[in-house]
């Protein structure tokens, strides 16, 4: 049968609108815009990562709270790839998550390199996410400057995931107690676990 160009057409509207919509949540985040920030997501969208899990509202209170506590993260991100099924997509991206911190009077830099997985859904004829979700891969923390070193020992985060310890340290020295449930690397039937949920509620395949 021939595809029709028209479909086709709708597919690459529809893939254009979504990327741009994960690709202005986190522009949003990073720059403090959260009304914007917001207006990405449903109402009722969950949010699950290392430092909440809650809806719409709560990501934004806490993302705000956070920015206040000055861990002003920014975040770099690798083109998403969007897989459509009728009134509901995914859109995964790789990224970076950059923080800039002082521990113990040494400047440093956390950056934890992660896999983020947007579920997005048409509602009303306007796509907004509906969950997002983060599979974390590794992470390092480094003084800024050359020589110096963070006083960061293996005691100190000897109880935390190895694919996201570093963050899971510096969120507690913050104030939060991160979540040791999430999706990573370190343990793949999590991240499988993960991927097939995710793709699952769009009826998709991630591998096909």
């Amino acid at each position: 049968m021939t595809e029709n160009p028209f479909h086709r057409q709708l597919d690459g509207a529809d893939i254009l609108n979504i990327t741009q919509l994960v690709l202005s949540e986190r522009e949003s985040r990073d720059n403090g815009w959260w009304r914007r920030m917001a207006d990405c997501f449903h109402p009722d969208a969950r949010i699950r990562l290392s430092w909440m899990d809650g809806d719409t509202d709560a990501f934004v209170k806490g993302s705000i709270d956070m920015a206040r506590r000055g861990m002003k993260a920014r975040h770099r991100v690798g083109p998403p790839v969007v897989r459509l099924n009728g009134e509901r997509a995914v859109a995964s991206l790789p990224a970076i998550i950059d923080i800039p911190a002082e521990i113990g009077g040494i400047e440093a830099q956390l950056s934890s390199y992660a896999r983020f997985l947007y579920r997005v859904e048409q509602r009303n004829g306007r796509w907004r996410i509906a969950f997002f979700d983060s599979i974390y891969m590794r992470d390092e923390l480094v003084a800024t400057i050359p020589g110096e070193v963070v006083p960061v020992t293996a005691e100190d985060i000897a109880g935390y995931r190895k694919s996201y310890r570093m963050l899971c340290h510096l969120l507690s020295l913050t104030g939060y107690l991160p979540s040791q449930n999430l999706a990573g690397d370190d343990r793949p039937d999590t991240a499988a676990a993960m991927v097939a949920e995710v793709y699952g509620w769009a009826g998709l395949i991630a591998d096909s």
